[in-house]
């Protein structure tokens, strides 16, 4: 598990490490406590560093108007305030069980407050707040969370760098260390609108932050979350159910116990394969280096007391004898008694 320090903690990277990672259950638990603890379970089950809810009610959050911005032949559901309504049960109550629930199992628990409220009892329940990019304007809800002095990650989707930035200097006059997470505003989005390339510019106009990314393209082989941890991701988030057949809400491009299981040991071999970040020879290439390297051979017969030449001298292997990097020296040497020519020479050779 990562400490807080940890996971804000910028430092010189010698070495890929595993990412920290949020499985964003949002309202997937769709309102039934038995549901939610399920995915807490499968959840740890899966590997997931931390769980992660919405809190909200419809009311505070969407006009009775608000159009709906996903996939309608997935979620049918048009409007944002009636999806929201389907979903807007879990409060106060229902969160601080979930925390404790989430102690027992042994896995971090978030909650995303879309409202002031919620982020006052919440700031009982978390070590960190988390913030949607769909309030990455809302200046208000962003420095009354500030006010809690707790780390905050933040996500950018949908969002220029201008807008990023100016949410960056709100959080920063506040000094509430903070992590920047790529994301893509689309649900589901496809593989090739995952725009990958934005954590690396993101590491580059942020250096000061830990970057991450909020992931909402479909799972598959999880290969969208392997790249962006090879370029740089030390947060991941991604949607997570537990069935990912079922229809409507987050369920379809989430993620399951299955696919975080497999994608940790995926990645596991993955940081494996590439190691330090350091130039060195490792002990599997020693009989290489001794065997397969060079040393300075007799090109002919050399006789005793006779001062060695360039012609009397060649390059085979083995690398038993002295080192071809030390030719001009041995040139101007004398033989130190008769030498048959293919020896393999070594220093006590000359005098």
């Amino acid at each position: 598990m990562f400490t807080i320090d940890e996971l804000f903690m910028i430092q010189p990277k010698t070495h890929f490490k595993m990412p920290y990672i949020i499985a964003e259950a949002g309202v997937n638990h769709e309102g039934k406590m038995d549901l939610a603890k399920r995915l807490i379970d499968e959840a740890k089950e899966g590997g997931a560093d931390a769980i992660k809810f919405q809190t909200y009610k419809a009311g505070t959050l969407a006009s009775k108007d608000s159009p709906a911005y996903w996939d309608t032949t997935m979620e049918p559901t048009k409007s944002q305030y009636e999806l929201f309504k389907k979903h807007d049960s879990f409060w106060k109550n229902e969160f601080e069980a979930l925390k404790k629930y989430c102690d027992t199992v042994g896995i971090a628990f978030l909650s995303t407050p879309f409202d002031l409220e919620s982020a006052r009892f919440l700031n009982d329940l978390m070590d960190i707040f988390k913030i949607s990019s769909s309030d990455i304007t809302n200046k208000p809800v962003i420095k009354y969370i500030c006010d809690f002095k707790k780390p905050i990650i933040l996500s950018t989707g949908a969002s220029s760098l201008a807008e990023i930035a100016e949410a960056c200097q709100w959080i920063e006059e506040k000094k509430n260390p903070l992590s920047l997470l790529h994301c893509v505003l689309n649900y589901p989005t496809k593989d090739e609108n995952a725009r990958l390339g934005m954590i690396v510019a993101l590491r580059q106009c942020f250096p000061t932050h830990v970057i991450g990314y909020s992931d909402h393209t479909l799972p598959n082989d999880m290969h969208i979350l392997k790249i962006a941890t090879l370029l740089g991701a030390e947060i991941l988030e991604k949607h997570f159910t537990y069935d990912k057949t079922l229809t409507g809400n987050d369920h379809y491009h989430a993620m399951d116990k299955n696919d975080l299981k497999a994608f940790k040991q995926d990645l596991a071999n993955i940081l494996d394969y590439i190691g330090e970040f350091k130039i060195e020879s490792i002990p599997e290439e020693n009989p290489a280096r001794l065997h397969a390297r060079r040393s300075l051979v007799a090109a002919k017969d050399i006789g005793q007391g006779c001062t060695i030449t360039a012609a009397d001298l060649t390059f085979k292997r083995p690398a038993h004898g002295i080192s071809p990097k030390f030719f001009d020296e041995v040139v101007g040497l004398k033989a130190r008694h008769d030498i048959k020519e293919d020896t393999v020479l070594t220093w006590a050779d000359f005098s």
